[in-house]
């Protein structure tokens, strides 16, 4: 998909790399053995290439050569040995061919070139202890790490392993952690549906909105956004630039309102409009504060005056880039504001993304999208194996 090849492609950009660490730790005490086919070297016999007994001379076809030249050279096969014929010299025997080398099943998968040998490495302590290793510096957390490499070890000792069946072995593992919280954004009957977008100063909230207030308007849904930043001039420049490009209607306050106000007051105007969707947009703030965490616990509160079971999303936008830290953030905003879903964007900018794998190995939160870019189309519904395929360097 062309998703996952951008993801792949910017996903990781430094040499920290999870397929490049297990590159070296397979190469690490791993042995050179040569491809499955080469067990058994004999090739399969050609018969020389002689002249054949029959047809004895085959008749020149004069469509062939309709215009035979003034000393045509003879072409008839000889009967016997091949005597030399004027300047050329006799050709030699060709030696026999073997026949190409087959990949084995993992070789076919992974579409790896089979005539090369290939380095595996037992699968011991020491192996398993430099896996966990590399998973920890990738932000995949202790409890995650050990998991994940516990899984991938089971009822494998004592086998060897290339470095294409270990990223074949984590994907599959990772993936099947990911796989539970791989949702989208629930779509409810209710009109307006509101959404909560929160998260920390540059986790990248206000993009978020504006591509997926685009996505929702391009899918047919009729979408009004709140300008909730009420304290950062440039948030809600920003977020009139999307609303211009996608057709949207942007409410805004006076710089300093009270944001809780103007949440009402979009409600309002949605619920006027009948609107599908209405998305709040909330100014940046340190999960530590708690200061600006009540303001945030006060909009909620206000919104549910205007209707009880409002907001009913609470989307928490992740920057990949803040590592551990991000699990901090989720408890914290979970406990404000009932946070239902995650989006993780800059993903492009780190080497480490193993982050969201601890996110959803812990918390278990619908991951609803992923983002590794500025433009539009960089923003995608979370594909839990596409993503630990990129993870680990796995061609999909």
């Amino acid at each position: 998909m062309a998703f996952f090849s951008k993801l792949k492609e910017r996903l990781f950009k430094s040499s920290s790399k999870i397929d490049e660490g297990l590159d070296a730790i397979v190469e690490d005490g791993g042995e050179v053995e040569a491809p499955l086919a080469e067990v058994a070297p004999e090739p399969v016999v050609l018969e020389p290439v002689e002249a054949a007994p029959e047809p004895v001379a085959p008749e020149p076809e004069p469509e062939v050569q309709p215009e035979p030249t003034p000393e045509p050279i003879p072409v008839a096969v000889p009967e016997t040995e091949p005597e030399p014929v004027s300047d050329f010299e006799p050709r030699p025997e060709p030696t026999p061919m073997p026949a190409p080398e087959k990949p084995g099943l993992i070789g076919r998968m992974l579409g790896r070139t089979p005539a090369a040998p290939v380095v595996r490495r037992v699968m011991d302590d020491d192996m398993l202890e430099q896996i966990e290793e590399l998973l920890i510096t990738s932000d995949m957390g202790v409890d995650t790490a050990l998991r994940v490499s516990a899984n991938m070890a089971e009822g494998r000792f004592g086998r060897k392993f290339s470095t294409g069946e270990l990223k074949e072995l984590m994907a599959g593992e990772i993936a099947r952690i990911m796989d539970p919280v791989a949702q989208p954004m629930p779509i409810f009957p209710k009109r307006p549906q509101v959404v909560l977008v929160v998260g920390v100063n540059g986790s990248g909230k206000t993009t978020t909105i504006g591509k997926l207030a685009s996505q929702f308007k391009a899918a047919g849904k009729s979408v009004v956004i709140a300008a909730g930043d009420t304290f950062r001039a440039a948030a809600v420049e920003q977020l009139q630039v999307w609303g211009d490009r996608a057709g949207v209607p942007v409410m805004t306050a006076p710089e300093g309102s009270d944001p809780a106000s103007l949440a009402f007051d979009a409600m309002a105007r949605a619920e006027a409009e009948g609107a599908d969707l209405l998305m709040i947009d909330t100014a940046g703030r340190l999960q530590n504060r708690s200061d600006l965490m009540e303001e945030l616990a006060k909009i909620v509160r206000v919104i549910r005056k205007k209707d009880p079971d409002a907001p009913h999303n609470t989307l928490l936008v992740l920057d990949a880039t803040t590592g551990q830290n991000a699990l901090n953030q989720v408890e914290i905003f979970r406990d404000v504001s009932d946070v239902t879903g995650l989006v993780m964007t800059k993903l492009d900018g780190t080497a480490k993304g193993g982050v969201l794998v601890a996110l959803a190995d812990k918390f278990g939160l619908p991951i609803h999208a992923i983002g590794v870019g500025e433009q539009i189309d960089d923003l995608a519904p979370f594909d839990p194996r596409e993503f630990a395929a990129a993870l680990t360097g796995l061609e999909e």
